[in-house]
């Protein structure tokens, strides 16, 4: 029987503890969501004085990310590039940059979202609290 890794709490508390530490030292106030490889929510912290909006933003970024096994940088890079119709596909709500996905021996484990700066930035953000679980 195949036997794949998965994120464990402990996983999923260093992931948003990095990512959190991360934003403070950037100065941003950003939502930050953590989840597993269907795209189930396993952890979230909205940081003091950030829009509601993004809680959902950026668990929607993950949930696009796990379920796409990528960086939903490459959907909206698609869109941008005139794949318009890209935007009827089912079950994926958010395709902006900020929604990183975790591949741990050629498997998507999960995701992280992360919503309420610059995407780019949301992007660095996620991808700092990915870093936690491969130090």
């Amino acid at each position: 029987m195949p036997t794949k890794p998965y994120l464990t709490q402990a996983n999923v508390q260093n992931i948003l503890d990095a990512a959190n530490q991360y934003a403070i030292e950037k100065g941003h106030i950003v939502a930050i969501a953590v989840c597993d490889d269907g795209g189930h929510l396993l952890g979230l912290i909205r940081r003091d004085g950030c829009q509601p909006v993004s809680s959902y933003f950026a668990q929607e970024k993950a949930r696009t990310a796990a379920m796409g096994k990528r960086e939903t940088q490459a959907y909206e890079d698609m869109i941008n590039k005139g794949r318009h119709a890209f935007l009827s596909a089912p079950h994926i709500a958010m395709m902006l940059e900020g929604g990183v996905n975790i591949v741990v021996d050629g498997h998507t484990i999960g995701a992280v979202g992360v919503s309420g700066v610059k995407n780019g930035e949301d992007g660095n953000t996620a991808r700092a609290g990915i870093s936690a679980i491969f130090s």
